[in-house]
């Protein structure tokens, strides 16, 4: 039982905890057995110490929760609801506040500190009464404590604070909250409020996520209407310094975002300017030189030119950037500051600076408008090489620059310097465009036995830079195959990249097995997102933020032959059957993007040896002739017979583009092929957990008749588990299914139930849940796929050659 040593009061004064408030404090060691029992423990689940201290604490859970409790053993602190056994056999669900520790018993070792606030109706009304008088008086982030030093009250402010919930904390002491030093000497100090020492000044650590941070906290007294104090407000705000510090770290994170957003130099210029004024200066300046300097600029002057100006909003007016050439002294600060490759902070009465006013009205006119009382200089440079110079003025707020305040000028005009670099690189980032691009596109096209498939994909030549198009195809349970193409909007590195993540989260999508039009409606969400995250950005040639992005997702399943289509504002699929090329009638959705708008799929069956042709809008430009004459020069290369599908593929690019293309081409065509009755077996189970013997035995003679017979072992596992659980845990009818292709052997169990099993790790003692471990186990993979009503479980193996 964890005994607290009493703070010292006032003599002629005591403080006696109430019956019905009390702290149950438990200890537990590495073993997980109670080391320490307190008083409100008995009180709140009736064991008296001899009964519980040396016990399990499992002992006292209502129910396994392993999830929580692990992540209570592993975290610093952990709070949440705890269900607890009382002694006489009732649950008790209470909030608990777990502490991790060293063990006092044991060097080096562990110990958790587990504390609850056993409170009575008396407690809660007081507590009630004197949270109302706090937040009456207290201004700022504070918390308020009873007579008895225990939480009665907490902001909003101190609750985000302290990462907890004022429920979690009411009835707690200080150090139960907040277990150090600090708080231990806060509640010295509290007693001493309490006698009538008046109020008391200390520094406390309260954030546990920045233990480093240093708060600056007064200990008020609360009295009531006769004048008697009845609490203790605690009030604290950060240190002023760190806040500072913050302020400084929060400037260089908005200038690594606002800063260098288009290859623009003016405008990353005018970007460096905004980003500094007012958060950092009153007013700044930044002149550009004609051409970059590679090592120290010519000690007799240089020309620049002024390329942004900015000034508060309260502040005189300033004269706009004219272009004109400035010649810059070398003795002036901007003279100074180029020679020297540093920057330099001057006072307003500097003799440099009123020189460089007089002499050089044209380039000093604006500080000489703005009164400034403090001048920094600092250049732009990127590596050696010199693009500029920074100025800086303070004049409506009191504080000059400092040492600090010229640091961070360097690292704002180094962000600079490095956008400005950056625009050399144009070509240089067209060509890794295209590496990202090429990179996330298919390289390889997967082993299926479902379709013949044949693609292409053709860069622009524009200058817009390359695009978002793709295409994909993604292998599914049960033989069946999705095929994919998209067009993200735009062009350039974001477009490649908006497309590597569309992409992905098509073949996430996807092997979740979600049909067409629930597909596409999930990636419009995605959409939506990216778009949100790209809205702040106004450089049109190398954007995606996504509005407008379309897709076409189409699912074929070789054993039934058809193919269920649904598309977001993309071209609908060309088909050819027996020589006859069609459109599919796919219901045209919208663009991905807009948000909130539905998708329709289409389902059709194909005869085998049908082709089937996906591909982007640039393939249908229209340049020399109008879309109607496009369409009827790609049907034809469709309909002529070819030996290949890389011949339709490249007849089809010739027949259509006279030169290489100003948008993106990707081009897919894929032949059926069908999976006959005789490589598919399905029998209807009665419901009855006794006829898993007959589902391993009608699936161990169908590998015979397969000659599968060294997969029988394996499958009859396989059945076995996925028909056990399907009886345990499904609903009638239950079909068991098996699908042999080439490479493949696919087991698919189907029962009318909409709940999905899932994988866990079964204890030493359970009864269950090994068979999916044991089905992950043995198969290449397994998953579930949901239809309107009901659901497949289904695992595949791999058939070696041979």
């Amino acid at each position: 039982m964890e005994r607290r040593p009493t703070p010292p009061s006032h003599p002629a004064q005591t403080h006696a905890v109430p019956p019905e408030v009390r702290t149950a404090a438990v200890t537990v060691d590495e073993r997980g057995v109670v080391t320490g029992w307190s008083d409100g423990a008995r009180l709140l689940l009736g064991y008296p110490p001899a009964e519980i201290l040396g016990q399990r604490a499992a002992r006292l859970l209502a129910g396994p929760d392993p999830d929580s409790w692990r992540k209570a053993a592993a975290e610093p602190r952990w709070s949440g609801t705890a269900a607890l056994r009382h002694r006489d056999g009732h649950r008790l669900d209470r909030d608990v506040l777990v502490h991790r520790r060293p063990s006092g018993e044991r060097p080096g070792g562990t110990e958790w500190l587990v504390v609850s606030a056993v409170t009575g109706p008396a407690a809660d009304s007081a507590g009630r009464a004197l949270g109302e008088w706090a937040f009456q008086q207290s201004p700022c982030v504070s918390a308020v404590f009873d007579e008895e030093l225990r939480l009665a009250r907490a902001s909003v402010t101190t609750q985000r604070t302290l990462h907890l919930a004022e429920g979690m904390m009411r009835g707690l002491r200080l150090t139960d909250i907040v277990p150090n030093e600090g708080s231990a000497e806060a509640e010295s100090r509290m007693r001493r409020v309490l006698d009538g020492a008046g109020p008391q000044e200390i520094r406390l650590h309260l954030d546990p996520a920045d233990p480093e941070r240093t708060w600056h906290a007064w200990l008020m007294p609360l009295a009531d209407t006769g004048g008697r104090v009845r609490a203790v407000a605690l009030t604290a705000h950060a240190d002023p310094s760190q806040q500072l510090v913050r302020r400084r770290m929060l400037l260089l994170s908005d200038a690594g975002v606002r800063i260098g957003t288009s290859s623009d130099v003016q405008r990353t210029a005018r970007e460096l300017a905004e980003v500094a004024v007012p958060a950092f200066a009153d007013e700044c300046a930044v002149d550009l030189l004609d051409t970059p300097r590679h090592g120290t600029p010519p000690s007799d002057g240089v020309a620049l030119r002024r390329a942004a100006v900015r000034s508060v909003p309260d502040g005189p007016p300033l004269p706009g950037p004219s272009g004109d050439v400035l010649r810059c002294p070398p003795w002036s600060p901007s003279g100074r500051c180029l020679a020297e490759g540093r920057g330099t902070v001057y006072p307003g009465g500097d003799e440099v600076v009123s020189r460089w006013a007089r002499e050089d009205p044209q380039a000093a006119a604006w500080v000489l408008a703005s009164g400034a009382h403090s001048l920094m200089a600092v250049p732009l440079r990127a590596g050696d090489i010199t693009f500029g110079v920074a100025l800086f003025a303070r004049g409506g707020r009191t504080e000059p620059f400092d040492a600090d305040d010229l640091w961070l000028a360097e690292q704002l005009a180094a962000r600079t310097a490095t956008s400005i670099q950056g625009a050399a690189h144009v070509r240089r980032q067209h060509t890794t465009t295209m590496t990202l691009q090429r990179s996330l596109l298919p390289q390889t096209l997967p082993q299926q036995a479902a379709l013949d498939i044949a693609t292409r994909y053709l860069p622009s030549v524009g200058q817009a830079g390359v695009g978002g198009d793709w295409f994909d195809v993604i292998p599914l349970s049960g033989t069946r195959v999705a095929l994919v193409v998209g067009d993200v909007v735009g062009h350039g590195m974001r477009a490649a990249a908006t497309m590597g993540r569309v992409r992905t989260a098509v073949r996430t999508l996807a092997d979740v097995d979600l049909p067409p039009d629930e597909l596409l409606s999930h990636l419009d969400d995605l959409v939506v997102h990216l778009s949100a995250e790209e809205a702040g950005d106004g450089d049109a040639s190398d954007t995606a933020g996504g509005v407008g992005t379309t897709c076409l997702y189409g699912v074929y399943d070789p054993v039934t032959r058809r193919l269920c289509v649904a598309r977001a504002g993309h071209p609908p699929p060309a088909v050819v059957t027996s020589g006859a090329v069609r459109f599919l009638d796919v219901p045209a959705g919208p663009p991905l993007g807009l948000g909130g708008l539905p998708f329709e799929s289409y389902e059709t069956e194909l005869p085998e040896g049908s082709l089937i042709a996906l591909y982007t809008n640039g393939l249908l430009e229209p340049r020399e002739h109008d879309i109607d004459d496009a369409l009827d020069t790609m049907f034809a290369a469709l309909a002529r017979p070819a030996q290949s599908l890389d011949t339709v593929c490249d007849r089809v690019l010739t027949s259509m583009l006279t030169h290489r293309p100003d948008d993106d081409i990707a081009l897919l065509v894929a032949r059926t092929r069908a999976l006959h009755a005789d490589r598919v077996a399905t029998w209807e189970l009665p419901f009855d957990l006794a006829a898993v013997a007959q589902a391993r035995r009608l699936a161990t003679e169908q590998l015979t008749v397969w000659q599968l017979e060294e997969a029988a072992f394996i499958t009859e596992l396989v059945v076995s588990e996925m028909v056990t659980n399907a009886f345990r845990y499904g609903r009638p009818p239950v079909r068991l299914r098996l699908i042999h292709d080439d490479h493949t052997l696919t087991c698919e169990v189907f029962d009318s139930s909409n709940t999905a099993p899932h994988m866990r790790r079964a204890h030493t003692y359970d009864e269950g849940g090994r068979g999916l471990l044991l089905v992950g186990q043995l198969t290449r993979r397994w998953g579930t796929r949901h239809a309107g009503t009901g659901k497949t479980v289904w695992a595949e193996q791999y058939l070696a050659e041979g």
